[in-house]
C-alpha cells in the first residue's frame, strides 16, 4: 500500500468532486444467473460463498480501478487484492475475516476454510490492511431483493451483500447489491465489474479446485 497523487491519475477529477461529498456512494444492485456455481459446489464438494468471493476477487482483477481507494484525503494504491467475508463466531456473534486473494482457486478456498475457521473459533477479526479490500456480506437464510449500505467516511471500501437465491424452473438466480465509492471508480466501472462477475460465475466450470 502507498499514497499517489490523485492528480496523476484517471480518478483526478473524481476526487476533486466526491471526496468532500457527505455521501459518495453508490449502489447498484443486479441480478446474477449462478446456476453453474450452485451445481458446481455440489459436484466438488465446495462452498457456495467461496465460490461467489473467488468470483468477485477474479471480475475485481479486470477493473484497475479497484486497485486504488480513497482513505481520509488521500489516495492508496495497491498491489494485491482480499476478500472480506463475514463469519458466525463460537460466541453467536459475527466477525471479519479478510482472505487474500489468489487466481488460484485450490489456494483460495484453503485460505478461505483455514482462515473461517480461525476467525469463527478466536472470535477475532483477520485484517489484511496491505491489500485492498473488498467486502462481502453474505445473508444465505434470507431471501432479500437488495440491500443499501451505509457510509461511515471511515470504511470506503466497495462491498457486496446478497441473500440466498431463488431457483426456478430453468435458472438459478442471486440479486447483489454492490456498493463503492464514487470517487475510486464510475458507474461504467461498476457495471463492468457487475458484468465481468457474470462472465467468471458462467465459467466456474473451467477451474479445478
Amino acid at each position: 500500500m502507498r499514497e499517489i497523487n490523485p492528480q496523476k491519475t484517471t480518478r483526478a477529477y473524481a476526487f476533486e468532486m466526491w471526496m468532500a461529498a457527505p455521501m459518495p456512494m453508490v449502489t447498484f444492485m443486479k441480478p446474477l444467473k449462478v446456476g453453474k456455481i450452485r451445481r458446481f459446489s455440489r459436484k466438488h464438494g465446495l462452498k457456495f460463498n467461496m465460490l461467489m468471493c473467488w468470483c468477485v476477487g477474479k471480475a475485481a482483477t479486470r477493473v484497475k480501478e479497484f486497485y486504488m481507494l480513497p482513505m481520509g484525503d488521500k489516495m492508496m494504491e495497491y498491489d494485491s487484492l482480499a476478500i472480506c467475508t463475514i463469519v458466525a463466531n463460537s460466541k453467536g456473534e459475527v466477525n471479519s475475516c479478510d482472505i487474500p486473494f489468489s487466481d488460484n482457486l485450490a489456494v483460495f478456498n484453503a485460505d478461505y476454510l483455514r482462515l473461517t475457521r480461525q476467525v469463527a473459533d478466536s472470535c477475532e477479526n483477520h485484517d489484511l490492511p496491505d491489500r485492498m479490500v473488498i467486502g462481502t456480506s453474505a445473508l444465505a437464510q434470507y431471501d432479500i431483493d437488495g440491500a443499501v449500505g451505509m457510509y461511515s467516511g471511515v470504511y470506503n471500501n466497495p462491498f457486496l451483500i446478497w441473500g440466498s437465491y431463488r431457483k426456478g424452473l430453468f435458472k438459478t438466480m442471486l440479486t447483489v447489491s454492490f456498493q463503492f465509492h464514487h470517487t475510486q471508480m464510475d458507474g461504467a466501472h461498476a457495471a463492468n465489474f457487475l458484468h465481468f462477475l457474470q462472465i467468471e460465475i458462467d465459467g466456474i466450470s473451467s477451474h479445478v479446485s
